[in-house]
């Protein structure tokens, strides 16, 4: 490996960008790998930023300013400040100015001088992370114009200042995603020009914590995407949209619905065509709308996350009923399921044939699930595609007999991922530990987790 060059060692560290403690290992192997390395942590170096670990990080910021700079900091910073080896802050694609701001404020660094460290017309960033504290106008910092006019990612409040709006409305014509935080009340409407000077928009999240919004405003929002309505592909909101904007997305192909609050019909999803969906996300969303959703999409759904929502049985066998008969290429699906309901469970997994990934949600407050029922059913009418189990049993304990019977049924097919919830009874957890080493060896499990954690659809 030592003699790959340059461009084919790029490509295998690229894959591994998210891993910062590999890459940081293989900085010494030697300078081509350091050369090769430094401008990927450096692409996005915020993410690496952890607490207690910011001096570091300081320092090599400290170093990029001039000696005359250097002498006019304070005694405790100027003792930072060293020699570099490479421009790193050049390498920066990804700019977080509330990560500036704190640098700034904290340290009592000269604002003037960071500013033009980051902001300059050597840099070229793609993605822009902006909060309404953000104090400088953009329109006016040297290099401003070159720095931003490639963005393809905008983060922002919809309080930020209008000569900022201004700025980037002018500069930035090239956003494919924008990331909105809504607020309640002292919204921007200057936001809805930035959005309708855009000309690849394709991805859209409104994002909001509150019950209720400015609803002019959340109108006005919603208005400035019809002219990108063609082109976009991917939106998420926080609650019901004011306005029809959905019905005009004919080309969605992923919808997340993250609402936080329960009192809310959705209403605008029961007569909502979406053909080309192929990925549906929903949290704290009635059942009923979602159903007629699924209805009304065109086979192309691969994905289906709906969770933090109880219904009744009556609801639970219309929703399982409507996934089996319209989205034969479905591959990940997590769903609450009702005992009652058991049996179309077999329905859905001969109907999707091409699932790979189940997450299943008990209710186990109200509902006594029957896990052996639930362990045949899988054993005997999985497609072979069928691999990936994870199970919400959050208040009850998956008894370890049912779990033998679960594994020795599945003897002669793919090599599970398994993670369940486990209760808190150390015999139990003992046993079932055991259980599971045993089955391992026996290549009947390849991974397997007692606790639900990370993403929905990654299995440990």
């Amino acid at each position: 490996m030592s003699k790959l060059n340059r461009d084919v060692l790029y490509l295998i560290f690229e894959e591994l960008q998210d891993d910062g403690k590999t890459l940081y290992s293989c900085l010494s192997v030697n300078k081509t790998w350091c050369e090769t390395i430094i401008p990927i942590l450096w692409k996005n170096p915020w993410k690496f930023l952890k607490f207690g670990k910011e001096k570091s990080f300081l320092y090599v910021i400290i170093s990029h300013l001039s000696d005359e700079m250097k002498n006019n900091l304070s005694e405790g910073v100027k003792d930072l400040y060293q020699k570099v080896s490479f421009n790193y802050i050049s390498f920066c694609r990804y700019l977080y100015s509330n990560h500036i701001g704190n640098i700034i404020k904290i340290h009592i660094l000269p604002k003037d001088e960071i500013i033009k460290l980051f902001i300059n017309e050597n840099m070229k960033y793609t993605h822009l992370y902006i909060n309404d504290q953000f104090e400088f106008q953009l329109y006016h910092v040297p290099g401003a114009k070159r720095c931003f006019s490639n963005i393809e990612f905008l983060s922002c409040n919809t309080r930020i200042d209008d000569d900022i709006l201004v700025g980037l409305a002018e500069i930035c014509k090239s956003i494919k995603e924008l990331e909105l935080f809504i607020e309640v009340r002292n919204n921007n409407y200057g936001i809805t020009r930035l959005i309708e000077a855009q000309k690849n928009l394709s991805s859209v999240c409104f994002l909001t914590n509150w019950a209720r919004n400015d609803e002019q405003f959340c109108k006005s929002l919603e208005n400035s995407l019809i002219k990108h309505a063609n082109n976009i592909h991917y939106f998420m909101i926080t609650k019901q949209p004011t306005t029809g904007i959905l019905l005009l997305f004919v080309n969605l192909k992923i919808l997340e619905l993250k609402c936080n609050y329960l009192d809310i019909t959705w209403n605008c999803l029961e007569n909502l065509s979406l053909p080309f969906l192929e990925i549906l996300k929903a949290s704290r969303v009635p059942i009923k709308p979602l159903t007629n959703l699924i209805e009304n999409t065109g086979g192309h759904l691969i994905l289906i996350k709906i969770d933090n929502i109880r219904h009744d049985e009556k609801y639970n066998k219309k929703i399982i009923e409507a996934i089996y008969q319209n989205c034969p290429n479905l591959k990940y699906l997590k769903l609450l399921f009702k005992n009652c309901n058991i049996l179309e469970l077999k329905n859905l997994l001969v109907n999707c044939q091409f699932l790979i990934g189940l997450f299943i949600i008990m209710d186990n407050v109200r509902d006594v699930f029957d896990c052996n029922n639930l362990f045949k059913i899988l054993t005997e009418s999985s497609p072979d595609s069928l691999f990936k189990f994870k199970f919400g049993l959050y208040y009850r304990q998956v008894e370890p007999e049912s779990l033998k019977l679960f594994f020795d049924n599945w003897k002669g097919r793919h090599p599970m991922l398994l993670q369940l919830s486990q209760c808190a009874n150390s015999n139990i957890k003992v046993y079932s530990s055991n259980l599971i080493e045993k089955y391992k060896a026996e290549g009947i499990i390849e991974k397997y987790d007692n606790y639900l954690h990370g993403e929905d659809f990654e299995w440990i």
